[in-house]
């Protein structure tokens, strides 16, 4: 009798150990899981975001040169058609992401700022020298830089860098449904992301 009963318990004893560790094991299994994916997602929102925009002008270059002779001037004049590409991008693989898997938390830091790369064509017409002051490559040099500059501060106002800004927090909201599914927590520096608004609310 007292072999079935010490029997009986070594059995129950067992039982209890396996059924703990295996609960144990399948918390483990979950939240190794948990953690592949959230490194998954954050290797996809991770790449090299792109917006790009197109922009045409035409404009009228002059310069006149002063001779010797005083009210004799020489003028020069070009009118240049302006084609540019626009390119803004954000690498989201230089963000700061820390994965808290203690206290089931995503912290972000460090969003970087956009990278705004211009590529112009130039297209010049009706170009006339002066007779002692012609065009040189300076200044066709010189031109090319001062429309570049011009169209920066255009772009930078422009639709292009907002639609560039969605893009961005359209991604990162990725991040907060992931987290919201599973029951962590996302934070960018030390706000709490508690809903996707929050992101339109917070200076990137």
């Amino acid at each position: 009798m007292r072999n079935m009963l010490f029997g009986a318990v070594l059995a129950l004893l067992i039982v209890f150990v396996y059924r703990y560790c295996d609960r144990e094991r399948f918390g483990h299994s979950t939240q190794f899981e948990n953690t592949t994916l959230i490194e998954q997602q954050l290797a996809n929102v991770g790449k090299l975001i792109v917006t790009e925009g197109s922009f045409s002008e035409v404009q009228t270059f002059k310069d006149a040169k002063t001779l010797y002779f005083e009210g004799l001037t020489s003028e020069k004049r070009a009118i240049v058609i302006v084609n540019a590409k626009a390119q803004v991008a954000y690498d989201l693989s230089q963000m700061d992401v820390t994965i808290d898997t203690i206290n089931k938390k995503i912290v972000l830091r460090n969003i970087p700022e956009p990278e705004l790369t211009i590529t112009p064509d130039l297209e010049y017409f009706d170009i006339e020298n002066g007779y002692f002051n012609p065009f040189s490559a300076e200044d066709f040099n010189a031109i090319s830089e001062q429309i570049t500059d011009s169209l920066d501060t255009k772009i930078r106002e422009s639709t292009i860098m907002t639609n560039a800004q969605n893009r961005l927090i359209s991604e990162l909201q990725k991040l907060y449904i992931l987290s919201n599914t599973m029951g962590w927590t996302l934070e960018y520096e030390e706000t709490p992301i508690t809903s996707n608004a929050d992101w339109q609310r917070i200076k990137l």
